[in-house]
């Protein structure tokens, strides 16, 4: 095998790897999303039960746009998950405000995920690049 068949084959290995590494970014990249527009959802399902009375009748949305009917129970307090199927009872205020530091934690996780998809997509087109190049280079050489 010659060098530039070597030089070649490591390329298109590097190629490869940072294929796969680009393609596991854009999976967390899209499941950062899907929480991130999660807890917008109970954001704003919050707001909106923040000034409901006890028994008042509510639509509670339970995803894929289904809601049942419900009627409040606590106007005070909701319970609020905190990881590892641990979940704690807050105001309404304070669940508002642990949503809120949740969200800016995602959004600061998914700034840098898109940064290094970026990063990893600049250097695949590179390195896509010089595989054509060299390929090309190679065809050249065997016409000859």
């Amino acid at each position: 095998m010659s060098s530039d068949e070597e030089a070649l084959r490591r390329l298109i290995i590097e190629s490869q790897v940072l294929q796969g590494t680009f393609d596991t970014l854009q999976r967390r990249l899209s499941m950062i999303e899907n929480v991130l527009a999660q807890l917008q959802v109970a954001n704003v399902t919050l707001q909106g039960l923040k000034d409901k009375g006890e028994g008042e009748s509510l639509l509670v949305p339970v995803g894929g746009g289904t809601h049942i009917k419900a009627e409040l129970a606590d106007s005070k307090k909701v319970i609020v998950g905190i990881g590892a199927g641990v979940a704690t009872e807050k105001t309404f205020d304070g669940a508002q405000e642990s949503i809120g530091h949740q969200m800016s934690e995602f959004q600061k996780t998914r700034m840098a995920l898109q940064q290094q998809l970026n990063q990893t997509a600049a250097k695949l087109e590179d390195v896509q690049d010089k595989v054509q190049s060299m390929m090309e280079a190679m065809k050249g050489k065997q016409v000859v």
